[in-house]
């Protein structure tokens, strides 16, 4: 006897296939629905767009990790490098007055770090867990050592511009 399609069995598995390819969507829908409906002022522009930019920077990061996680391995480094950029963005802003500048070797630095970490993984073969656990400790003492100990700072508006800015009411990380 062959099992048709509306059968309970073959709803299972439609069920089960899409909690596969889409739980976490239906997750994320049930908990939102319901701090709309239970939290005061939770759907309010102002909270979602606030939720949104802070949802966006961890995801700019998350995305980061995508390329490790496609080849089956994972990145321990991902935070320390994000900050040793950050520093090394402030410093060169600071240094040479050009926000430009400063983003670029931001961007340079954690793309040296990245093809390091690479290269000592697929070339030389070292385990990822022990290859960015290693780099994190470096790339964390790079940092301390550049910024001297202390937290820089950069006084230049146009460094916040692009954090602050916003497109048709939507702040630009978002886009």
């Amino acid at each position: 006897m062959t099992e048709s399609a509306n059968s309970p069995t073959a709803s299972l598995g439609a069920v089960a296939l899409l909690w596969e390819k889409a739980g976490m969507l239906v997750v994320f829908a049930v908990l939102f629905a319901a701090c709309s409906l239970f939290v005061e002022d939770f759907f309010s522009w102002v909270n979602v767009k606030g939720l949104a930019l802070a949802v966006s920077q961890i995801g700019m990061v998350g995305c980061t990790m995508l390329f490790c996680l496609a080849s089956g391995d994972f990145d321990l480094s991902v935070g320390s490098v994000v900050a040793c950029a950050g520093v090394v963005a402030a410093v060169v802003t600071n240094a040479v007055g050009s926000v430009l500048l400063g983003m670029l070797a931001g961007v340079l630095v954690g793309g040296a770090v990245g093809l390091c970490n690479g290269v000592v993984i697929s070339r030389f073969r070292i385990n990822a867990l022990i290859a960015t656990l290693a780099t994190m400790q470096i790339v964390r003492g790079l940092g301390f050592i550049i910024s001297g100990g202390r937290a820089v700072g950069v006084t230049d508006s146009g460094f916040f511009a692009l954090g602050t800015s916003s497109f048709l009411g939507v702040p630009t990380p978002v886009w």
